[in-house]
């Protein structure tokens, strides 16, 4: 059971966050410093040191809060699944579940408008995708474990999560520059960019 002392601390640490994604969408990344965080919340920069290694942990939390989540689905998704629809319902239940995960820190539209920073800050943007390597690996791991594979020995699975992560690449820097910036939006795209994955690796694309 959670104590006292670790509920302040985890409300400490929202608070932070929240402050900062707020300053992040609303005055800019580059523009926001540490102290314009902790002035926000009231507590110094050693209380900020604490939970952040820095702007961009902070900058990032919410999409690691996402990911971890997600990896977790695609772990708990019924073994006679095959590996890529696995990942296709653990994908489309996760922005279901988004609200459960994200809204306990900050609002989901506050998220939502976090990822367009992200896409427009180039150091954000280079972190962001370094970190989707560490998740690709993670979960090629999760699907060899799955399949009782050998990760090292066999491809597959470390194909299979190159692919879907290039779509799900595709669906964000589309949804992320498009006119429409809902959450089900970005759903939809993925549902229909992630069912398209077949016939474009199969099919010819001339229609004569």
């Amino acid at each position: 059971m959670e104590t006292l002392r670790e509920r302040k601390k985890q409300r400490t640490r929202d608070s932070l966050l929240r402050a900062a994604v707020e300053l992040f969408t609303t005055r800019g990344y580059e523009r926001t410093t540490v102290d314009d965080i902790t002035e926000a919340v009231d507590v110094s920069q050693r209380t900020f040191f604490r939970y952040f290694a820095g702007k961009e942990e902070a900058a990032l939390a919410l999409q690691e809060l996402a990911v971890a989540r997600f990896v977790e689905a695609v772990r708990e998704r019924p073994a006679h699944e095959a590996p890529m629809e696995a990942l296709r319902q653990a994908v489309l239940e996760g922005w279901d579940s988004l609200h459960d995960v994200i809204e306990s820190v900050v609002p989901v539209e506050l998220y939502l408008r976090m990822y367009r920073v992200i896409e427009s800050t180039p150091v954000l943007l280079a972190a962001h995708l370094r970190r989707n390597l560490e998740t690709e690996d993670a979960l090629a791991r999760v699907l060899a474990d799955r399949e009782g594979l050998d990760v090292d020995a066999d491809p597959r699975p470390r194909l299979a999560v190159a692919v879907f992560s290039g779509v799900m690449r595709v669906t964000e820097r589309q949804w992320s520059t498009g006119e429409d910036f809902s959450l089900e939006a970005m759903r939809g795209l993925t549902i229909a960019y992630l069912e398209q994955v077949g016939p474009a690796l199969t099919e010819n694309w001339r229609t004569h």
